[in-house]
């Protein structure tokens, strides 16, 4: 099995297993995204005369198949090969004999896993762009339900003022509609192409960068040739970070849905189908995916923050460190929209009791109200507080709808306003339909249907 970066010598073993380390597995994945990648690059070849079409067109039908066959699992990626571009070089040119030694011209196994790591994150992205849509999708519907279903606001987890079910769903639903424009604006940094860039600093060919870029379907090509290598492990950080915000507030939302649940609050229940049991506890129904959940957000944190520490002190160009990161990218990503999916389904199916949130409303929890009407009948705010606060004993019960209903101003229990949250979430599932249809039209373009 040859190297693409083949010598007079043979690399010693314990060495090869350590620099190949889970390469050829997280390859797997990056199969369509090389072949893509190469039928694109092989198409340029021609427009800088390294290639005839016609020996293109035996490239891009040879590529096809390797993807009709790795769908098919008649193509895998062995230790041996180390990575998937040798692996599907060596396949190639074990069919077209010297044109698959044509293949690589002018690119770097550098450049080749940039591309191949950015059209996979962008499909992962809008992946995760979808999942956390829908979670806030189903929060707003939630929320609408909700509107009128109070619930004991907190500060300190002491119970604080009148609050709703709508403003607890509409408030995740929005932070994590701001979630998702920090995604869309890590989709629009990678969504440029590196080919051409080679091991950092181009290549004496007439390479149409832009022409390659269009091809697979990029906004535009990566400018800076040094740029476009060296903001490895950097995009993919800027990718994790946003990913990281949806697992912020994915694990705030299972906290409250376990707290909630909880048969001292009551306030929520998660059907049975969501829950696994115990061992030796007959009884015990556990919120285990919601916590899986909240423990996966420090995962997260952690694959983050050793993308950022991997990249922080690294010379320009490339170096092999960067490697590492590809898996903390892959495993990131995937992780926030399993979260968010289950985050979906446990909003979608929760049930709520609105006699238990309704019992857990005490005189107390109208305080600040009643130091306000005094203020409406005239009274110093600073005095009514006093005054309310020196006769606690005294409050008496509203009625806790009533004191939602009376909240009006913008965003408030009152005036949900959920139509601010539907135009953005609107906006991002068509953003995903678009892009989707894109990425589609370059696949049945390049490799056929």
């Amino acid at each position: 099995m040859s190297k693409l970066w083949q010598k007079d010598y043979d690399l010693d073993a314990e060495v090869e297993a350590f620099t190949v380390g889970e390469d050829h597995v997280l390859d797997a994945v990056l199969v369509e995204a090389d072949c893509l990648g190469s039928v694109a690059h092989a198409l340029t070849l021609v427009k800088a005369g390294v290639l005839k079409s016609a020996e293109a067109a035996k490239l891009r039908k040879a590529l096809a198949a390797v993807v009709r066959d790795w769908r098919a699992g008649k193509f895998a990626i062995q230790r041996s090969d180390e990575d998937v571009h040798t692996a599907v070089e060596n396949r190639v040119t074990a069919k077209l004999g010297i044109l698959g030694k044509k293949m690589h011209t002018g690119r770097s196994r550098n450049d080749q896993v940039i591309v191949d790591l950015r059209i996979w994150g962008k499909s992962a992205l809008l992946d995760l762009i979808a999942a956390a849509s829908e979670a806030a999708a189903e929060l707003l519907k939630l929320a609408e339900r909700g509107k009128d279903w109070p619930l004991v606001g907190r500060t300190h987890t002491q119970r604080a003022m009148p609050s709703s079910v709508g403003l607890w769903a509409g408030a995740f639903a929005e932070s994590l509609l701001d979630d998702v424009e920090l995604l869309r604006g890590a989709y629009e940094l990678i969504d440029r192409s590196p080919l051409g860039s080679a091991a950092s600093y181009g290549v004496p060919l007439p390479l149409d960068r832009a022409l390659t870029a269009r091809l697979l379907g990029f906004r535009e090509a990566h400018n800076n040739v040094l740029y476009a290598n060296n903001a490895r492990g950097k995009f993919e950080a800027i990718c994790l970070a946003a990913a990281a915000q949806v697992m912020l507030d994915l694990s705030r939302l299972a906290q409250d849905l376990i707290l909630w649940s909880l048969p001292e609050f009551g306030y929520f229940k998660l059907p049975r189908e969501l829950c696994s049991g115990s061992s030796i506890m007959p009884q015990k129904r556990n919120p285990c995916g919601l916590e899986l959940v909240r423990a996966k957000a420090a995962s997260v944190y952690s694959q983050l923050f050793a993308a950022l520490e991997i990249s922080r002190a690294l010379p320009s160009g490339y170096n092999r460190d960067n490697q590492e990161t590809k898996g903390f990218f892959m495993r990131g990503l995937g992780t926030a929209t399993a979260s968010a999916r289950i985050a979906a389904l446990s909003v979608r199916r929760l049930e709520v009791d609105v006699k238990a949130l309704k019992a857990a409303f005490h005189p107390e929890v109208y305080a600040t109200d009643e130091a306000l009407d005094l203020v409406l009948a005239g009274v110093p705010f600073r005095d009514a507080y006093k005054q309310v606060g020196l006769n606690l004993d005294k409050l008496s019960d509203r009625d806790p709808v009533d004191a939602i209903r009376r909240k009006k101003s913008l965003g408030a229990t009152g005036n949900l306003n959920l139509g601010y949250g539907r135009k953005k979430l609107a906006t991002a599932e068509r953003l995903v339909a678009a892009e989707r249809a894109k990425a589609l039209a370059v696949r049945r373009k390049l490799l056929g249907r």
